[in-house]
């Protein structure tokens, strides 16, 4: 038996119902080999990965419609991967990267439970190399502006890893670090738009964050 608590939850996206095993709390921490602590992860932040937060119903939402085709995709800072899964679902090719050592796990656990195929995963670490990831022509996330060092760290990491007429689009619940995101992606050569979301998720709950999209082509 894990040494953590899960839960599992309908999510519902564009009418479809997802069913998502996720961490019953965001209270809980364990990491008995220390994976998580040799990663960085603190174990304030440890049980984040683990929920669906507002901002990934959004994106999610907005992947459901969201043209794919000839599109090579990659979801940042995933989580529980639910963009992922939704993308996957409409037979996008779709890469799932996070750093939390469990992240993959719950990704295949929800994989089966949707009865969905294998999904590519890669581990990323936005402070370090990645050289097997590659290049891709989309680039996602949502609420992934949560601590002071990461826009540089996320913009690199950008930069690194999107072709060059790549878009990158972040879906941010207006957290203090946006701007500075902004910033240090307009450094690299990006320009960008910024669009209120204002809508209410399939859970009844209003949302009141931003898309903020990114391409060169903007610059």
């Amino acid at each position: 038996m894990p040494d953590y608590r899960v839960k599992f939850e309908t999510v519902t996206v564009a009418g479809i119902d997802y069913l998502i095993r996720s961490l019953s709390d965001l209270q809980q921490f364990a990491d008995p080999d220390g994976q998580a602590e040799r990663t960085g992860i603190s174990s304030a932040s440890w049980s984040l990965f683990g929920h669906i937060w507002p901002s990934a119903r959004v994106l999610a939402l907005a992947m459901h419609s969201y043209d794919l085709v000839g599109k090579r995709i990659l979801e940042i800072g995933a989580g529980l991967g639910l963009a992922s899964l939704v993308i996957h679902r409409r037979a996008g090719d779709i890469t799932v990267s996070d750093w939390h050592p469990l992240s993959q796990a719950f990704l295949n656990e929800n994989l089966l439970l949707n009865k969905l195929g294998p999904l590519k995963y890669q581990t990323g670490n936005w402070a370090g190399d990645n050289p097997e990831l590659g290049r891709f022509d989309l680039i996602i996330g949502s609420d992934i502006l949560y601590e002071r060092q990461q826009p540089l760290q996320l913009a690199t990491f950008i930069a690194e890893h999107a072709a060059p007429d790549a878009q990158i689009i972040i879906v941010d619940p207006d957290r203090g670090n946006r701007m500075g995101f902004c910033r240090e992606m307009a450094a690299l050569g990006y320009g960008f738009t910024s669009e209120r979301a204002n809508r209410i998720n399939e859970n009844g709950d209003p949302y009141k964050g931003r898309f903020l999209t990114f391409n060169q082509a903007l610059a």
